[in-house]
């Protein structure tokens, strides 16, 4: 599997939003922080939670693990590569990480176990793993379509199921699926027809469970990233100068007049998870610079 920069980008919206969970190693590698680490008690600092971050090993999922650590959580990284979730890590003593396939039918409850294990709770799942790749309808192949949609869809939806009794253990959780802004526009995705139908289905998956879960105490919510710079592009074989070009038109697209950061799309995690936020839930918040609004 692989996620190209035409996965995403090309196409106006998030750019390598981390396949780095989607295909590897079964889980249960679990390494990184010492239970109990993490930022030095401060009595009017939020109180830490825990969290699980999935496809942390780079872009968004690294950022979004990272804000979340930097506030004071205690965060776990699901990915399929230990050198780029050791990354995430680095500086980090609030994270621990996890090597697992989330297609893998045994890793919901391994992600579940080792996150309890580590510390002992879970108030936020974020679903932020994706695969991706371009393929018009008469050349996609089962294998490349199964993947996307195991990946996009079903490991979400299977991994949000086993975590629910631990979200709603201390008195309700909140799962956010990182979506993407192509879902929103409501129009035509071509050759990205299975990649934008998961996507679509994910957000009407947190609204549907906005509503079966809330009598537990669980929030759902969705982000919506559009462009967003996390280097996907060299990663998949684009020259340097092809990326930078592509980066530099988008930035003439985008209403908000550049691409955006995974520091974007880790600032409204941060701040539609937090507890402070309780009364929003089923909501998909488009985090593009205003693109889906041309």
């Amino acid at each position: 599997m692989s996620a190209t920069p035409d996965t995403d980008a090309a196409q106006g919206t998030n750019a390598a939003q981390d396949t780095d969970a989607a295909r590897g190693t079964n889980g249960a590698q679990n390494t990184g922080a010492t239970p109990g680490a993490g930022a030095a008690q401060d009595p009017t600092a939020p109180a830490p939670r825990g969290v699980i971050v999935t496809g942390g090993g780079t872009g968004i999922g690294r950022a979004v693990a990272r804000a979340f650590a930097d506030r004071g959580d205690r965060v776990l990284v699901v990915g399929r590569t230990p050198a780029t979730l050791a990354r995430t890590a680095e500086g980090h003593p609030g994270i621990d990480v996890l090597t697992a396939d989330l297609t893998d039918p045994d890793t919901p409850r391994a992600v579940t176990d080792a996150a309890l294990d580590a510390f002992g709770r879970i108030d936020v799942l974020v679903n932020n793993a994706a695969s991706g790749g371009f393929a018009a309808l008469a050349e996609t192949k089962r294998e490349a379509a199964r993947d996307q949609l195991d990946t996009n869809l079903l490991a979400p939806l299977l991994l949000t199921r086993q975590t629910l009794d631990a979200l709603a253990a201390h008195g309700g959780g909140t799962v956010l699926n990182i979506g993407s802004a192509g879902a929103l526009y409501r129009r035509a995705w071509p050759e990205n027809g299975i990649y934008g139908a998961a996507k679509a289905g994910l957000d009407f998956l947190t609204r549907t469970w906005a509503v079966e879960l809330a009598p537990r105490g669980i929030r759902v919510l969705g982000l919506a990233p559009g462009v967003i710079d996390t280097g996907i592009g060299e990663r998949s074989g684009m020259t340097p100068e092809a990326y930078a070009g592509f980066l530099q038109h988008m930035a003439t697209v985008v209403p908000a007049g550049r691409v955006g950061r995974p520091e974007d799309i880790a600032w409204w995690a941060v701040q539609l998870t937090d507890p402070r936020a309780a009364y929003a839930t089923g909501a998909v918040l488009a985090v593009d610079g205003g693109l889906s609004l041309t």
